[in-house]
């Protein structure tokens, strides 16, 4: 039997959306899509409206919509009369779309947002279970905000681009700065204290790159905090953070020191959208 679920991801100005085409037990993935808007309800209807005509889908075709996301409130009634739409928890999301994208069955699950949360997801059979561990307020509304303040950028393609050219060394304070100690010699290019070294040269370059890095090792050190509280070596990493490549480098740069296993899988920033999906099949 053939049907078609989609799963909508709502945040305060950007909707991500995706589909998954079920027949017979098959699932095709829908190429995901995401749409700004400013306010959640347009981004809503311009997601849902974009996503069905690229993809030649009448909302007789759909099976089930399931919504999900900070700005999944503010829709109160079905996108179309008929149409089942149904909300689906935030958390439970994020976890399910890390194990289907990484193929685990069971991982530290980060979504990486304006926010960052991590999630405990293991997949059983047809079982799962998933567990809300906390978060932390570092995220991408962090890059934002310090690079707005401090450089006067506040998009993520130009903080990225700034970033690329700077050096570290202007503005983290490193373990080697501080100690010479031999037992602490794997570990001298580890960070001590971020932008403890501040210096009055250091360049915008310097300060997007040390921006960037703050946030992945704040994000780096809780999800391997996590990972072995949960006596696991791998962590899923998911949202829109996963994209930019100086904090992909900074994560990566951790599993040799704590010896976790950082997974940014394709389509790691729909992760939870594509969890949402899932929950419907």
């Amino acid at each position: 039997m053939k049907k078609t679920v989609l799963g909508i991801d709502v945040g305060g100005s950007t909707t991500k959306i995706v589909g998954f085409r079920e027949n017979d037990g098959e699932r095709t993935l829908i190429t995901p899509q995401f749409v700004r808007a400013a306010d959640p309800l347009t981004s809503i209807y311009g997601a849902f409206g974009k996503f069905t005509m690229e993809n030649d889908l009448s909302p007789s075709s759909i099976t089930r919509v399931m919504m999900t996301g900070v700005g999944s409130a503010f829709q109160q009634k079905p996108l179309y009369e008929g149409l089942d739409c149904r909300a689906v928890s935030e958390f439970q999301s994020v976890g399910l779309g890390g194990l289907y994208l990484s193929g685990l069955p069971e991982a530290i699950v980060v979504s990486m947002g304006t926010g960052t949360a991590l999630i405990y997801a293991k997949r059983e059979n047809d079982k799962t279970d998933i567990r809300y561990l906390g978060g932390t307020g570092v995220g991408g509304g962090t890059v934002i905000g310090l690079s707005r303040k401090m450089l006067g950028v506040d998009t993520v393609e130009h903080i990225e681009q700034l970033a690329k050219g700077g050096d570290l060394s202007q503005i983290d304070l490193r373990i080697g700065d501080i100690t010479a100690d031999p037992e602490l010699s794997g570990n001298l290019d580890l960070t001590a204290s971020n932008f403890g070294k501040l210096s009055d040269l250091a360049t915008p370059e310097d300060i997007a790159c040390g921006i960037l890095n703050m946030v992945a090792e704040t994000v780096g050190m809780m999800a391997v905090f996590a990972a072995r509280n949960y006596h696991l070596s791998d962590v899923v990493l998911t949202g829109n953070l996963t994209t930019i490549e100086p904090i992909r480098t900074t994560l990566f740069g951790f599993e040799k020191n704590f010896g976790i296993r950082f997974h940014i899988p394709e389509n790691a920033q729909y992760g939870t959208v594509i969890g949402a999906a899932l929950s419907a099949l």
